[in-house]
């Protein structure tokens, strides 16, 4: 209204004549209006070409009506009002033309975008081959909003690509875990039955014997118990339900005690522990029980790839804004390509590592990194000198940071 306020100041029309008209083509264009959504409403499962075609036919018209309903309320000669419908119906016409093309590029670009959700289903279509150069597959008359779609479908498919691959690659270390678990379980389970079938029947009589498969007994008793505690405590960190009780510890502490009970294992088969603090570490706000389980974890992997003779070596300090345990062992060094997969689950390196170790179902260092990730740390590892050496990082309290 105030576009034809101004128009009609601007060409010296009078107000009543300017409201008469303008009422007259918004009265026919309001129902050309009416009439196109209606149209419209029919055909919403169309193709967007007709959807298009039917938006610039109503506009066309709308235009025309109000102009033919106008100019017959002005009383104009009946041959004038005749040229000006040829003249609309011409302009009218290109305009439809015009809008059947421009359906087609908007048409080519949906198609583009068609195409390319068909592919991002498919399970062998990545990146390379569902999202690659989307938007430059459009054409850009097609408009930004159909672009800019191709884009987001761009990143969709690349994490797709990345989740389904992620999926993939722990599907494969829950087979594995499953293999090498029903190994561990399979092998102290045959023992154990076996010696209590001859206890049963008194095919071992002797007090010596039977104290020997007693004792035998009891320690495969409580490899099943830590095995099924290892999954116990997997199963709490990858659902998320671990609870950790935070406190303030000294990790000297933690790691003394660490050191004195896997003292015993060590001794029994030769290997050397020594450890030095290159700093005393100032007290952590940490889950007592969850670190130590790290360290004894960490010690225990290091004592069993550590060959008789050899040395573990545990260090600890402070750089930078954490506080560091590293575990170095004698295993001999883990293959480079295999480095990245040390914490996986399931994962038992092959290598360089002592042949005949004992790595039991791989879980114990798949459950020291969830632990640690769990108190905003991280565990790393690398070869060095005549094995390798895992390190242990912990942020220091704000204050201490600081």
């Amino acid at each position: 209204m105030a576009a034809t306020a101004a128009v009609s100041a601007a060409v010296g029309m009078g107000a009543a004549e300017s409201v008469r008209m303008a009422a007259s083509a918004m009265a026919a264009a309001a129902g050309t209006g009416v009439a196109g959504a209606g149209l419209l409403a029919v055909l919403r499962h169309r193709s967007i070409r007709i959807q298009v075609v039917v938006v610039v036919l109503t506009a066309v018209v709308a235009v025309g009506a109000g102009t033919l309903l106008s100019a017959a309320r002005m009383y104009v000669a009946a041959h004038d009002l005749h040229a000006l419908a040829v003249v609309l119906m011409a302009g009218g016409t290109v305009g439809v033309v015009a809008a059947l093309v421009l359906g087609d590029r908007v048409v080519s670009g949906s198609r583009s975008l068609r195409d390319t959700v068909r592919l991002i289903g498919d399970d062998g279509g990545g990146p390379a081959a569902a999202g690659s150069n989307v938007a430059g597959r459009l054409h850009r008359p097609a408009g930004e909003e159909l672009v800019a779609l191709g884009d987001e479908l761009e990143r969709m498919s690349a994490r797709l690509a990345d989740a389904r691959a992620s999926e993939q690659a722990l599907e494969g270390s829950r087979r594995e875990l499953v293999a090498w678990v029903s190994h561990d379980l399979r092998t102290p389970l045959a023992a154990i039955r076996a010696m209590t079938e001859a206890l049963e029947d008194g095919v071992v009589d002797d007090p010596v014997t039977v104290a020997r498969y007693h004792r035998t007994l009891r320690q495969e008793s409580d490899r099943l118990a830590e095995l099924v505690d290892d999954l116990f405590e997997l199963s709490r960190i990858q659902a998320g339900a671990l609870r950790l009780q935070m406190e303030r510890a000294s990790l000297s502490d933690l790691v003394s005690d660490a050191l004195a009970a896997a003292g015993a294992v060590a001794s029994a088969k030769g290997v050397r522990l020594e450890g030095t603090m290159r700093d005393e570490p100032p007290e952590l706000v940490l889950s007592t029980p969850e670190v130590s389980r790290v360290l004894r974890n960490l010690l225990e992997n290091a004592i069993s790839h550590t060959p008789s003779d050899g040395t573990v070596w545990v260090e600890a300090g402070v750089e930078q804004d954490a506080v560091y345990v590293s575990v170095a062992d004698g295993c001999g060094g883990i293959e480079p390509a295999h480095l990245e997969r040390v914490f996986d689950l399931a994962f038992r390196g092959e290598g360089a590592r002592t042949p005949g170790a004992d790595n039991g179902a791989g879980l114990g260092l798949a459950i020291a990194k969830g632990l640690v990730d769990a108190h905003a740390g991280e565990i790393v590892v690398a070869n060095d000198g005549p094995g390798c050496r895992f390190t242990v990082r912990l942020p220091l309290p704000v204050t201490e940071a600081s």
